[in-house]
């Protein structure tokens, strides 16, 4: 394949590659590889990047956002009737500070509501324990709340199936090689409020500590408002990945930096809300079957090398994760 259109698919934004992702649905075998190239590269020198171009609806995002902020817009009491801490499975709302990302750091100035699969009650993988799954928890004050995110989750589930199998080809794999990762895979729709930074913070007080994320990859839609940051380990910095109109940011997480033997990189990033007003996004994280098995792929392990990492299911590494947050 050329490096040409790869570089041209890749003109950055702030030193974060764009990639446009049209030939993924497409037929030419040719155009496909060159966005595996650009995925490549991306992957391998920042584990973030735009995608352009990607078949979401705009008018089911602007359904998104504006659903979004009507939520966090209710009565506290409203959302306190959907407390994540009446979830069995990490669904519903989450208050302010109640969760902190960075160690040593203060809890994290944001709120949240978390959505995923919507599984009964009854379901055998609910009565076996299987980790984040069960029931929703809806805001009945809000018509069209519920349908507008079912329908966005499955959208964004697609993408994520479409994006990880041309994660597969980038990684000199078949594309379908994920396929068993792709089968019943898990995925958290998580929507955020952040309030402005304070003028006067708590020494290293944000609105999202710095993490990198715990699952495969994620999918994050941010409104207007800014404050979203990378951390840029060549120059030892922290740069800016500004919103940018039709576009998602995408990025790597410990998960698939694990599998691929830390080739890909999952790269720490978070959020100081500077912009004075309220900021909203919302992150789709794909996770993936929770009972698929996580080794090193042979196409990232070289001669003579070992795994850095044990082999894992999807299901053991997230609770592990989710202790050391919530712990």
């Amino acid at each position: 394949m050329t490096s040409t259109a790869a570089q041209i698919s890749q003109t950055p934004v702030a030193g974060i590659p764009m990639i446009d992702i049209a030939a993924l649905r497409g037929d030419s075998v040719a155009a496909q590889e060159e966005v595996a190239a650009s995925l490549r590269a991306a992957c391998e020198q920042r584990g973030f990047f735009y995608v352009r171009n990607h078949g979401m609806p705009a008018e089911l995002i602007e359904r998104v956002f504006h659903f979004t902020e009507a939520f966090f817009d209710l009565p506290m009491a409203d959302k306190l009737r959907l407390d994540k801490a009446h979830s069995s499975c990490n669904r519903g709302y989450e208050p302010l500070r109640a969760q902190t990302l960075e160690a040593g750091a203060p809890p994290d100035l944001k709120e949240s509501f978390y959505i995923g699969e919507e599984v009964a009650a009854d379901d055998p993988r609910v009565k076996a324990g299987r980790f984040n799954t069960g029931p929703n928890q809806w805001p009945e004050e809000l018509p069209g709340f519920h349908e507008t995110m079912r329908e966005y989750f499955e959208q964004a589930h697609a993408l994520g199936a479409l994006l990880v199998r041309a994660l597969a080809r980038s990684l000199d794999l078949p594309a379908d090689h994920f396929d068993g990762f792709l089968t019943d895979a898990a995925a958290t729709l998580r929507l955020l409020h952040y309030p402005p930074q304070p003028p006067n913070p708590s020494p290293r007080e944000k609105g999202c500590g710095e993490h990198t994320d715990f699952g495969g990859i994620t999918l994050l839609l941010q409104d207007d408002s800014g404050g979203l940051q990378v951390w840029d380990a060549q120059a030892s910095a922290w740069i800016d990945a500004p919103p940018v109109p039709g576009t998602y940011v995408v990025n790597i997480g410990d998960l698939f930096a694990r599998w691929t033997n830390g080739r890909y990189h999952s790269t720490l990033h978070r959020v100081i809300n500077a912009s004075g007003r309220e900021r909203h996004s919302v992150p789709y994280f794909f996770t993936g079957n929770p009972t698929h098995l996580v080794e090193c792929l042979p196409t990232c392990l070289k001669s003579g090398e070992a795994p850095r990492f044990p082999p894992v299911t999807v299901e053991e590494h997230l609770r592990e994760c989710y202790r050391r947050t919530y712990g």
